[in-house]
């Protein structure tokens, strides 16, 4: 008996496939020019690494998340038709599919609708010339008609912001152009005051990686709807690894140049677009914002997508409002502001699942093994290691050592992959099931 998530889940036929570039590639661009990927990219390490080094990182990251985070999933869900909730019961069973990667999908999405809210309602704020923060009565009302009124429309209308999301895509690209040309005059000057190239180096890493860790495991869901192999390498290549070189390298550039030019002390992006000043600062908050209106759709709609999926029982408009809530209070709290935080949950959180899923797709084949019985001891070992060495960085370790954890969500992925991989090979993989619906390519 499979459970209801998978039996009546039905593949993408072929006839409703298209190519990489009207589907896969300008989703994860349109994740990667989101403003909260490069706010505090440069923050921590463009000081230590310089711009060289940074640059190189940012390139590294590139290949790491196409190559370790993305493939396996888009391979399976291009394969299959499947979204990643069903091609991951084969990775941790079809009952521990409920909780992973199934339901904690949709909590780590309500992470990012608060950052979402967070940076939104600061931009908004910034944008009308206002100082004020979390926890402020401007803050708060901005912030509540953000988180719920975009969350029901990722609930209600989330077919008219995919509409217009792609065009969307141009404002954050414009944005980061003009503020790279107003600032590259003092990029040639920039050095940076501190020693630590290593550090700075493993932390851009850490930075990219961890945020694209949730994306990369929906690789399934992206793919899904491409028609081959091809497909699947060129929206990744475009989508994801041209994507960061361009979204981060950009607003690097853009931090060093202001540096020199305006005299910022800060490393965040938004520091550079107030030093700007004038009517164009401004705009460009509150365009930024209007920009972010499709990632807290579309970070919704998965969200309440999860969580009416595995637990069908609750209303999927009262779970994403209860989702929008908690959105919400972190926003307001200004606990959804430490960006670099998040990331390390995150890629502690999904770097073992991604990790687990590459071995189990190594271990069959490179194919789908189908959905696996009960509970998958490999799958919820491997990420119950993986996760311990994920979150090292917010453990009681000496301040002195802690800078050498980086990049945590690789060594995360590491771990998933080497501890799925051994106890599989040790025999302890359930049985598979045999799926009710065939699958909708070889």
């Amino acid at each position: 008996m499979l459970p209801d998530y998978l039996t009546k889940t039905t593949p993408v036929p072929a006839a409703k496939r298209a190519p990489w570039y009207v589907n896969t590639a300008p989703s994860y661009a349109g994740i990667f020019l989101w403003v909260v990927f490069y706010m505090e990219i440069a923050a921590g390490t463009l000081n230590r690494a310089g711009l060289g080094l940074s640059l190189l990182a940012l390139l590294v990251s590139a290949l790491l998340c196409y190559a370790l985070f993305y493939r396996a999933p888009a391979m399976l869900g291009m394969q299959t038709g499947y979204p990643l909730y069903v091609v991951g019961s084969s990775t941790f069973g079809a009952k521990g599919g409920y909780l992973m990667p199934g339901l904690l999908m949709g909590i780590l999405q309500a992470g990012w609708l608060s950052v979402n809210t967070w940076v939104s309602a600061s931009f908004i704020l910034n944008g009308f010339g206002s100082k004020a923060g979390p926890g402020s009565l401007p803050f708060i009302i901005v912030a509540a008609i953000w988180a719920y009124g975009l969350a029901y429309v990722g609930v209600k209308g989330i077919q008219y912001v995919a509409r217009f999301a792609l065009y969307l895509n141009f404002i954050p690209l414009l944005m980061i152009l003009i503020v790279f040309f107003r600032t590259v005059g003092g990029v040639a000057d920039f050095t940076p005051t501190e020693t630590s190239p290593y550090i700075g180096f493993m932390l851009l890493i850490q930075i990219v990686v961890g945020f694209f860790a949730t994306a990369g495991a929906a690789g399934a869901d992206f793919a899904m709807n491409n028609r081959d192999p091809r497909d699947v390498r060129w929206g990744g290549l475009v989508g994801i690894a041209l994507a960061i070189l361009i979204a981060g390298g950009l607003p690097l550039l853009s931090v060093a140049g202001a540096r020199v030019l305006y005299n910022i002390e800060s490393f965040r992006y938004d520091a550079v677009i107030s030093a700007m000043g004038g009517f164009l600062a401004a705009a460009m908050f509150f365009l930024f914002a209007i920009a972010s209106i499709p990632p807290a759709c579309f970070t919704a709609f998965i969200m309440g997508n999860s969580f009416s999926t595995m637990i069908p029982g609750v209303p999927r408009l009262g779970s994403s409002m209860a989702g929008a809530t908690v959105a919400f209070l972190l926003a307001v709290t200004g606990a959804a502001g430490n960006l670099v935080g998040l990331f390390t949950i995150i890629g502690a959180s999904f770097g073992p699942i991604c990790g687990a899923i590459l071995a189990d797709y190594l271990l069959a084949g490179k194919k789908w093994a189908g959905p696996r019985e009960g509970v998958s001891i490999p799958g919820y070992a491997a990420w119950a290691v993986g996760f311990v060495i994920g979150i090292l960085p917010f453990l009681p370790i000496s301040p002195e050592v802690k800078p050498y954890l980086q990049p945590a969500a690789v060594y995360s992925f590491i771990a998933g992959f080497l501890v799925y991989y051994i106890l599989a090979k040790a025999g302890l993989e359930p049985k598979a099931l045999p799926m009710p619906a065939a699958q909708a390519a070889d």
